[in-house]
Formats: C-alpha cells, structure tokens, sequence
C-alpha cells in the first residue's frame, strides 16, 4: 500500500519539480497520483500551481514543441500527438506549431532523411522508397512533405545506395 502524502507536502514537491523543468498539468496529476496525493487534492495542488505559475499549459507546449523538432527531431504529427495525450487543448497545441521554422523543419527532416537513406542496404528503388517513408511517417511527418522531399532531393539516388 503505498504511503499517502498531504497536501501541503505534495505541493511543496510539485513546486519543485516545476521549478527545475517544464511540466503540464498531466504530467504533474499523475506524479501526484504516484505519491499518493488523494484526488480531491490534486485537482487543488494543480491550481494553487497555475496561479503561482509553476505550471503554464503555454509555456510548456512552447518548450515541447522546439525541443521535440529541433533536438528530438520528430515532424508535427508525432508532437501533436504526443501533446494531445497530455491532454493540452488543441488551441494551445496549434499556437505553439506556428513558431517552427518552416525552413528550418524541412532542412532537419532532409537530413534526418539522408542519413537514413545512407544506412539502407542496397536493394529496389521500391524498397529503398518505402523505407524512408516508413522511417519519416514513424518521426511524425506529414505525407506531403514526405513525397515532396524524397522526389525532390537531388542527393538521394535511388539507383543504389551507399
């Protein structure tokens, strides 16, 4: 049986956590949770966090969002799923999409392309193609990027690969 904890404690330890990385109100309600907080509380606790701005749904999908396409380097698809898990509101999630750089996205999503393609072993056009949409529908990118730079990309000779 796990142990309960009070609310000024859970608090206290929430603040923490905040205060050291960005977090949502999911991520926070199930570290809660996890502790032992009851759930009359944890909806408390969430609050007490907001209006002290530990916790800022806006915030955090920023953060998210530039952390997950240029380090992590998954395509909108993949974070907007990944956000909508967290239960964020689709309003925040696409306000946050705007600040990626087109130019910059489809710069990290070719080079994540090349180096995929430069790891396929030799074999069919067919295959070769179907690898590196599988690859870049797996990190989240949309289909029409997809067809656009694999049939576009000068680099990528499909005749043989390296």
């Amino acid at each position: 049986m796990k142990q309960k904890i009070t609310k000024e404690e859970a608090l206290k330890k929430a603040m923490r956590i905040c205060s050291k990385q960005e977090k949502c109100k999911f991520d926070i309600k199930e570290k809660l949770f996890k502790l032992g907080l009851e759930n009359k509380y944890i909806t408390e606790v969430i609050e007490q966090l907001e209006i002290e701005h530990f916790i800022n749904e806006d915030r955090y999908c920023e953060f998210y969002v530039k952390d997950k396409y240029k380090l992590s380097k998954w395509g909108r698809k993949k974070i907007v799923f990944s956000l909508k898990q967290k239960q964020i509101k689709d309003s925040i999630i696409q306000k946050s999409l705007l600040q990626i750089d087109q130019n910059l996205y489809e710069e990290i999503f070719k080079s994540e392309l090349i180096k995929k393609y430069k790891t396929l072993k030799n074999s069919e056009l067919a295959k070769q193609k179907a690898k590196l949409i599988n690859f870049a529908q797996s990190r989240g990118y949309e289909n029409d990027l997809i067809f656009r730079v694999i049939n576009e990309t000068p680099f990528i000779n499909f005749s043989h690969a390296d």
